[in-house]
Order: structure tokens, then sequence, then C-alpha cells
């Protein structure tokens, strides 16, 4: 993980994209339509086989760094544009549906930033990573999350934006926190 003055944003990469339509439209000039096409075939290979030695291989063979023992769940999609800016450290779990994206199609731009998932760090269910993101090493991204910044080390987070859960391992929040959205003085006012 990088110091937390360092935001996802100051580790995207930005590319104008002049002219009168939005970036996506010129998509082919950010990168090469057949390395895109045999991404995306790759990519429904890994997202469909259930085994997970033959989703290691595809998602190195696509330019991801993968550590020992990752698990790569059923449906879970890797940026097809960039693939090769994913890193997954050893024994981290990618959840059934998760997304990894690299890249953000934007109106006078595109973006592009890395993504670190750290070892034995869990993305859950369905979960969204967007560009620039570090997930810490034995982090916890609960189902259905959109992960707009760092996740630290050990760190439990959920929500749209996700947001922190609690301290520790157990995750959630602890008696006595109220309502768990820092909200506390409101939940006491209530009462």
């Amino acid at each position: 993980m990088t110091d937390e003055t360092t935001s996802r944003h100051d580790r995207v990469r930005r590319h104008p994209t002049p002219g009168p339509g939005n970036s996506l439209a010129d998509w082919t000039d950010a990168r090469s339509p057949l390395r895109v096409a045999v991404s995306y075939v790759v990519v429904w290979l890994v997202r469909t086989s259930p085994s997970l030695r033959l989703k290691r291989w595809l998602l190195r063979r696509l330019g991801v760094t993968v550590g020992p023992g990752v698990s790569w769940g059923l449906e879970a999609t890797p940026d097809v544009f960039w693939p090769e800016l994913i890193t997954v450290e050893a024994e981290a779990i990618v959840g059934y549906d998760a997304t990894i994206l690299c890249h953000e199609f934007l109106q006078d731009e595109y973006r592009t930033g890395e993504v670190r998932i750290g070892e034995r760090a869990m993305i859950g269910a369905g979960a969204i990573v967007l560009p620039g993101v570090e997930i810490g090493p034995d982090a916890r991204v609960a189902a259905n999350s959109l992960v707009t910044r760092d996740v630290p080390p050990d760190t439990t987070v959920a929500g749209v934006p996700a947001e922190p859960m609690g301290s520790g391992k157990t995750g959630g929040a602890t008696e006595g926190d109220g309502d768990g959205s820092g909200n506390e003085d409101a939940a006491d006012s209530e009462r």
C-alpha cells in the first residue's frame, strides 16, 4: 500500500481525447481492436472455466500478475482493455461476478490505472473495483460493493461507495458503535 495521502486519482493516468465525440467513440485509437478481441475471448474463458489452475494460466496469458493460490470466481471479469494493469497477490480471492476495472472512458479523456489486490484479500461477489485502487493484504470487500478508494490492510469495506465497516478481522460494527455509519450523535438524538 502507498502512503495515505495518495489517492487512486493520483495513480490514474489521464489520456485526453480531443474532438467532438466522447472518449469511448474512439476506443480503437487507445487499444488495438485485435488485442481487445483476443482479450475478450480469453476473458470469456476465464469467466466460465471451473478450473482455478486454468483461470490462473489464462489470466497470466492476458498479462495479469497472478500470485500462487489465487482463486478467481466464476463470472468474475478482469479488465478487457488493460488486463496487464492488474496484480492479484498470493492466496487472494476474487468472488463470483466481481469486476476489476483498469480503465474509465469519459467525455473528454480516458483514464487507466493499476489495480493491486494484496495477499489473502477477498473481493466479494458482484463487487466492482475502479482503476488505481489498491486493496491491502487481508482486506475484505463485501458483495456488491463499489470500491472507489484504497482499502487498508485487514479492513472490511462495504457499500456504494465502499466504506470501512469496523476494525480487525471481525468486520462488523462493534456494540456501542451506533449504526456503524459514523453518525452516532444522530442515532443518540433519535432515542
